[in-house]
């Protein structure tokens, strides 16, 4: 292969993805990305790492530690997925995303080993960015869960910490019905004597994580007991926020204005003081440097994010039930006259546990995203009728966008969202 499209489509082509194909390319163990490790001499273990998981706030927990670190000095690498442009977006140091020529170079050489393992798209990929962090040096990674936890392919890795974020109802089929089954599976990222942060505190979930730290011997601090979060201000780009501790209050500037941030910021600064602890050097200048800046330090995109002014277009990812009660919430701080919303969802969701919440007096403009998973614009649309919600089947997300666009009046709203990858389609078409 000379090309990094021609790269990216051999990955995308030959491995089963998740986000393409859905249930049937979870790998419900951990040894081909052992294997796949092993042979490139188990680079995962040349640097030290943080394990964040949870259903939602993972990602931006992530971004907002790695932009701390980076603003501390040190060399950061940070892995997510899944992308929503590129994906060299899963992949990067200090904001910078892993090189094209690094991933054509590396499928070239790991043809005959893909060949023979058969890992799935996800599990070639965290190998690929383990490899490079250890052959770019990196001081420390930021690693991202991908699905779960226990049987995820990232947690072959022994963090120095480990953080686990609010726990939802999402991927039911995979992880469980309940919301015992499925902390029991993000609990998994919990090792031997590694201190586990919790953001959240849940009557139903805490008591899972405590026995599981209590097995491990693993230190827990549950971040919401020992610090409170309020806003304090908010602008289209900055939200102010006080965090009270037992014996100081400090105030934040944080560029990433959702107000599910509250939540995700006391998690943060938890696993911060711990790093601390740990013999990291954090100053605090750095880390309200590093959060005032997670953006453009690091390239997050699609959490709460205007991407236009006129007219007025906001995005979100939130995908789930907890996800789309956050996104009411922040719509319900912004001011307009109509509400058009472009939506579209996956085959696998559970749309009981999102559709219900949203807005009956917003007019919708119903998509399916450009992939096999993805649930027809005609079903959804039909789904979303008995609840009593109403609008126009778009067909593709463009053709949705479009919609909108057309309709809209000044001061209105146009929110774009169900689905990463309906984001991940206006945010490509809005950029090019």
């Amino acid at each position: 292969m000379h090309t990094y499209t021609e790269a990216i489509d051999y990955l995308y082509s030959r491995l089963p993805m998740f986000t393409r194909d859905g249930a049937s390319a979870y790998k419900k163990d951990l040894d081909r990305t052992v294997a796949l490790c092993v042979a490139l001499g188990n680079p995962q273990n040349n640097y030290k790492t943080i394990h964040v998981g949870g259903t939602n706030g993972k990602g931006s927990s992530s971004h907002m530690l790695a932009s701390v670190l980076s603003a501390a000095g040190y060399r950061t690498g940070l892995y997510t997925s899944p992308h929503l442009v590129d994906f060299r977006e899963r992949i990067r140091i200090d904001g910078q995303q892993i090189e094209a020529q690094f991933v054509v170079d590396y499928v070239n050489r790991q043809q005959q080993l893909i060949k023979e393992i058969q890992p799935s798209f996800f599990e070639a990929t965290v190998a690929m960015a383990f490899d490079y962090f250890a052959i770019k040096k990196v001081d420390v990674a930021i690693i991202e869960v991908g699905l779960g936890g226990r049987l995820d392919s990232t947690n072959i890795i022994h963090p120095d910490i480990a953080l686990i974020t609010n726990i939802g109802m999402d991927h039911m089929n995979l992880l469980g019905d309940t919301l015992e089954e499925i902390a029991a599976e993000k609990a998994g990222i919990i090792k031997t004597d590694t201190p586990i942060v919790i953001s959240e505190t849940h009557p139903i979930t805490a008591p899972i994580f405590k026995a599981k730290a209590a097995i491990s011997h693993a230190p827990l601090i549950f971040a919401d007991q020992v610090l409170q979060a309020r806003r304090i201000s908010k602008t289209d780009t900055l939200q102010q926020i006080e965090v009270q501790s037992n014996d100081n209050t400090t105030v934040y500037d944080l560029d990433l204005t959702g107000s599910y941030q509250l939540k995700n910021i006391l998690g943060v600064l938890t696993v911060i003081e711990q790093l601390r602890n740990l013999s990291y050097i954090i100053p605090q200048d750095k880390v309200r440097e590093g959060l005032e800046r997670v953006q453009t330090r690091t390239g997050l995109q699609g959490r709460w994010q205007t991407i236009s002014t006129e007219p007025l277009i906001i995005c979100d990812t939130g995908h789930n039930e907890d996800g789309i009660k956050e996104i009411i919430k922040n719509l319900a701080e912004v001011h307009f006259k109509r509400l058009h919303v472009v939506i579209g969802a996956m085959k696998d969701k559970d749309l009981d546990h999102m559709l219900p919440y949203l807005p009956k007096e917003a007019t919708y403009y119903f998509s399916n995203p450009n992939m096999p998973r993805a649930m027809g614009a005609d079903e959804l649309a039909d789904k979303a009728s008995s609840l009593g919600l109403h609008g126009a089947v778009c067909g593709a997300v463009v053709n949705a966008l479009n919609r909108a666009k057309e309709a809209y009046q000044q001061g209105d709203l146009i929110f774009v969202g169900g689905s990463n990858f309906v984001v991940a389609e206006v945010l490509s078409d809005i950029l090019k």
